[in-house]
């Protein structure tokens, strides 16, 4: 088990995240057609809106939209149809939800127009990388942001699937992307990091990040840990579609908050709110048992 620091995160609206008392759930809102596990399910906006305003009712504390698929393979999508996909969403979600929205995106323009209509965290899987005005608008915005621990683009990543040492080098080159975030002008307590399961990862080297996931804790800054219904659960659960790994997924989950991680994302809201308020309660009392020893 490794003990959480406590974080407050700053956002642009306003409100401040607090992360490290217990573990936040975030929801995944993909409004895409090519997703990996829920592709196609929400391109009606009202769709989408009702889908995201029930996993806030199944108590979620953050909502993550996404109108491009970043599963490997996939190919890069133009700008004004990715914000045909999610402005009529944030439209349809202003004033009708009181926790903080992300936006699943590495386009500065993009993130730009959804900070405008009230989301307040950019999710960028590049950690920066693919758009170099992406950090000047997330700081001039006041917004978080998550750094997601990424090498090459969609359709190349596993080429470059090559570790001596996975967990040590997720970790050095997160250290790295969190360095130029911050001289970008992106303070570091708005920072948020995401070790990247399945990008750029064969199964065992993400199962293998996931065993190690406290060791980013050094960096001092929250850790997101989103396995949901990833591939690489089938090196243990054996050839499953996305929709049959929820129970994996509570298992990745559980031991992702026992190893340290702030948030979790997951498409199952519901069953992984009970799995995270569980598993939180194990994690104090184990806690609290080692400070009487």
């Amino acid at each position: 088990m490794h003990r959480r620091q406590t974080f407050r995160i700053p956002l642009a609206s306003g409100q401040v995240l607090t992360l490290g008392e217990r573990t936040l759930v975030m929801a995944i809102v993909n409004i895409t057609p090519d997703s990996f596990s829920d592709g196609g399910e929400r391109l009606d906006p009202g769709v989408a809106v009702a889908d995201a305003l029930r996993m806030v009712d199944e108590g979620a504390d953050l909502l993550d939209l996404g109108g491009e698929s970043t599963r490997p393979g996939a190919a890069p999508l133009p700008a004004d149809e990715e914000w045909r996909r999610v402005g009529p969403v944030l439209e349809g979600l202003r004033g009708r939800v009181s926790v903080p929205i992300s936006i699943d995106t590495y386009k500065a323009t993009i993130a730009a127009r959804a900070l405008d209509l009230g989301a307040t965290i950019v999710n960028d899987v590049t950690a920066f990388a693919a758009d170099p005005a992406m950090a000047g608008v997330v700081a001039s915005r006041g917004a978080a942001a998550i750094l997601m621990h990424h090498r090459g683009r969609s359709s190349s990543m596993y080429d470059r699937a090559v570790y001596a040492d996975v967990v040590a080098e997720v970790r050095e080159e997160l250290a790295v992307r969190l360095s130029e975030a911050e001289a970008a002008g992106v303070p570091r307590e708005r920072l948020i990091l995401d070790p990247g399961f399945g990008f750029a990862k064969r199964a065992a080297q993400s199962m293998e990040t996931l065993a190690g996931l406290s060791a980013l804790a050094s960096l001092g800054v929250p850790i997101l840990s989103g396995p949901s219904r990833k591939s690489f659960l089938q090196l243990a659960l054996g050839d499953r579609p996305p929709a049959e790994r929820v129970w994996g997924t509570a298992a990745a989950v559980a031991a992702s908050i026992w190893l340290g991680a702030h948030i979790v994302r997951v498409h199952d809201v519901k069953a992984m709110v009970d799995v995270a308020r569980v598993t939180d309660a194990i994690v104090s009392r184990t806690a609290l048992s080692q400070t009487r020893i």
